[in-house]
């Protein structure tokens, strides 16, 4: 899907490591959520409440999920990550990404 209908937008951007990491939320009429959002290179570590499904529009990473090495990803592929975890990323790139939050 390259573009969302009948969505509300939250205008104030989240910006997370002094700028490098930052998106925008996306709101759906059946209550889901998404975020759009750029990273640029550098190493980053995240958390999670709910399951996130990372989709990379385009750019090149490796991602670590908990307990796992170290996996590269290109634009056009995606992964999962687990509730209440944390994951760590190296971004090699600039990163576009859309995450769906599965709550």
């Amino acid at each position: 899907m390259s573009q969302f209908s009948n969505v509300t937008i939250i205008k104030e951007a989240n910006i997370y490591f002094d700028g490098q990491v930052t998106s925008r939320v996306v709101l759906f009429d059946d209550g889901s959520k998404k975020t759009l959002g750029i990273m640029l290179p550098g190493d980053y570590e995240f958390n999670t409440d709910a399951k996130e499904l990372m989709e990379i529009l385009s750019g090149d990473l490796e991602i670590q999920l908990p307990g796992e090495s170290w996996k590269k990803i290109s634009g056009g592929e995606s992964f999962e990550v687990p509730a209440n975890s944390n994951f760590k990323l190296k971004i090699n790139k600039v990163t576009d990404y859309c995450c769906s939050y599965f709550l």
